[in-house]
């Protein structure tokens, strides 16, 4: 998974050297707090360091500037699990790494829960915006696929059996994410959440008989943003 730390702000403007897929980030980051309605172009703005007329030249009005972060953040995430899941371990661990990352973004130290963006953000919008829709049904599918080839691989190699089905295993690891996603922005403990992963990878592995004990709670429940 990729890196969702917050860049450091930057005066307004479009400066020399100016990076399009850094200024996309950091209007990701402004969408991930506030949601699609709740940022206003002027936090756009000073998140990206980039005045109104910049930003239009550069992305188009503000839909346009939330589709391209969509775009970027599916990306970035497809690239992050496809490097996790590639090699030779084994499945399991392959799987756990998947999802270790993806707590790490949705928790990330000294801040409040954000869970992910793509669901957190894209969600909400999509009962209204077809395009939104669009972009939400094409990242979960994007994330099914990079699971199934993984699952698909392990199903030849043996790690499988025979009569499973990488295609629905698939949604289901799926699934796994989506939930600790969801959990981690309400505040579920990260030891809570990984003792979930590593229930969900069991199932998918067929070693039921080794699911994890549910963890006690350490520590202070994170604060909802």
């Amino acid at each position: 998974m990729h890196n969702g730390t917050k860049s450091e702000k930057r005066s307004r403007g479009r400066p020399r050297g100016y990076d399009s897929e850094q200024a996309l980030r950091d209007a990701r980051d402004a969408f991930w707090h506030g949601g699609y309605s709740g940022t206003s172009l002027d936090a756009l703005s000073d998140a990206t360091g980039m005045n109104r007329p910049s930003l239009y030249g550069a992305f188009g009005d503000k839909h346009a500037l939330y589709l391209n972060t969509l775009d970027q953040y599916i990306e970035l995430g497809r690239q992050g699990m496809e490097a996790a899941l590639a090699g030779d371990r084994p499945l399991a661990k392959a799987l756990q790494s998947v999802y270790d990352a993806a707590l790490a973004m949705y928790l990330p130290p000294g801040e409040a829960p954000r869970g992910c963006f793509l669901i957190g953000t894209a969600l909400v919008e999509s009962r209204s915006d077809g395009e939104v829709r669009d972009k939400l049904l094409g990242g979960l599918t994007t994330y099914d696929r990079a699971f199934e080839r993984r699952l698909e691989r392990a199903k030849a190699e043996g790690e499988l059996s025979a009569a499973s089905d990488p295609a629905m295993l698939a949604k289901i690891a799926s699934a796994i994410l989506h939930s600790i996603a969801l959990r981690s922005r309400a505040g579920d403990l990260s030891d809570s959440l990984r003792a979930t992963a590593e229930a969900g990878i069991a199932l998918i592995c067929g070693t039921r008989d080794e699911l994890p004990a549910d963890p006690q709670p350490r520590g202070r429940r994170k604060t909802k943003s």
